[in-house]
């Protein structure tokens, strides 16, 4: 008989083990960064950024439960089956080995060691990425392996003392913030709303979110829930446990951020906003605390890639184990990371922004499913509008990387879409083609209905 009684500790801890999941380095940084920018206009910005960064992967994970997916796969088999795998091998390997999981590491690396390293050659950087990966995705490795214990690994272990670290560092600064806030840089004078929701967009937490959501899911069923209700009663609540985390941190780091510039000046990025904030306060003392707040961020959220990864593709391929699964993706991020975080950071972008769009959009649609009775056209139509703008966001950011980025083809492609499509210019072009897909698929159910 089902146990219906869930003890309130052992959802907490699978909500806390959720924001460990999400929250990474780059979570650390962005807030940070945003904050100096925003100065005065922080709480605005943030108001923005807390949409994106909070409420999508929020949506994200409920959306899965609410749909009763299997995993991101069958969502996305809803336009089409080869659709379905198509999206999630190029969501997972994006999230898994290709970016984020080998960006856990060399984040670690260059705020959590590098800075105690002293006067070092590129040559010996090289050398102390290397050696530092090799214990990171080892450690990664030994998590992973054993993915039943991930709650009471992370959710009881890991993330109290991730929550500890933060909260000494950002928590001293609020109450005794560094000066007054700035005046806002010249991009939040007037929209610091609509940029707090695009430096939200970059966090990629709706991207994880539809992976993320399947470790909860099968969490909570491992607690002896079974009935679909109360699975996603419980998801839901896990997930309100991570958003809040998630929030309280950024609003603490963000703020942090805004009143570090009397202190350490205006800083180029949000990781040496940290690092000032924390010699500022603590001295070496300070960027003892930075380096574990990142090593436990980041290691958390390469646990979870990569015992994500390993399921998925163990269930896609179950000719190889779901232990040689995980060896792969831990030795494939060894080896992307030894690349260093400028170049994969560089080469996410246009990722992202194909990706991002798509997650965006069949979020929507799982919500919106029992409105249109799940007709196959409305997915197809929706995806197939959004999708040709996601291309050429991807495509040309990725051409702007490389040369010939001043062709005329792109340039006038670009300039026209820009004069035509609203919000294009910010990276959100494809919102108002997504709700004309959706608007002609239902159309179009209704004609091939009658």
């Amino acid at each position: 008989m089902e146990n219906n009684k869930v003890p309130t500790a052992t959802f907490i801890a699978t909500g806390l083990m959720l924001f460990a999941l999400f929250f990474g380095a780059g979570n650390l940084i962005f807030p940070a960064g945003m904050g100096q920018q925003a100065g005065s206009e922080i709480f605005t910005a943030l108001a923005g950024f807390l949409i994106t960064g909070v409420g999508l992967p929020l949506l994200g994970v409920i959306a899965i439960g609410y749909s009763g997916s299997h995993d991101v796969q069958d969502l996305a088999s809803r336009v089409a089956p080869w659709y379905g795998v198509l999206f999630a091998v190029m969501l997972y390997l994006a999230i898994g080995p290709f970016f984020a999981t080998p960006r856990t590491a060399t984040v670690s690396y260059e705020i959590g060691v590098l800075p105690f390293l002293g006067d070092v050659s590129e040559s010996g950087k090289k050398i102390g990425l290397f050696a530092f990966c090799i214990a990171f995705f080892g450690i990664s490795y030994w998590f992973s392996i054993s993915p039943g214990k991930l709650v009471d690994r992370i959710g009881k272990i890991l993330t109290p003392a991730l929550l500890v670290a933060i909260v000494i560092l950002a928590g001293y600064a609020a109450i005794a913030p560094m000066g007054d806030l700035q005046a806002p840089n010249k991009d939040f004078v007037e929209g610091a709303f609509v940029k707090g929701l695009v430096e939200g967009y970059g966090t990629m937490d709706a991207l994880a979110s539809l992976v993320f959501a399947i470790i909860v899911i099968e969490a909570v069923r491992g607690m002896g829930v079974t009935d679909k209700s109360k699975v996603l009663g419980l998801t839901a609540k896990a997930g309100f446990v991570a958003a809040a985390c998630l929030a309280v941190v950024y609003v603490l780091i963000g703020y942090m951020g805004a009143t570090s510039v009397a202190g350490i000046g205006m800083q180029d990025t949000g990781a040496l906003v940290l690092s000032g904030s924390a010699n500022h306060y603590f001295g070496t003392f300070g960027k003892l605390i930075l380096a574990l707040i990142v090593l436990l961020a980041c290691l958390s959220t390469s646990i979870g890639l990569i015992t994500a990864c390993g399921e998925y593709f163990n269930r896609l391929v179950p000719s190889l184990s779901y232990h040689k699964w995980v060896l792969i993706f831990s030795i494939s991020s060894f080896v992307f990371a030894n690349f260093g975080l400028s170049n994969i950071i560089k080469f996410s972008i246009p990722a992202l922004m194909l990706l991002y769009p798509l997650t965006i959009a069949i979020i929507a649609l799982a919500f919106l499913n029992n409105l249109f009775g799940g007709k196959r056209i409305v997915y197809m139509t929706t995806i197939l509008f959004t999708s040709f703008f996601a291309i050429i966001d991807g495509w040309k950011t990725l051409h702007k990387m490389l040369e010939g980025s001043d062709t005329a083809l792109i340039m006038n492609i670009d300039a026209r879409l820009s004069e035509i499509l609203p919000l294009y210019s910010s990276g959100l072009g494809w919102i108002l083609p997504a709700i004309v897909g959706f608007i002609l698929g239902l159309a179009l159910s209704k004609v091939m209905k009658n």
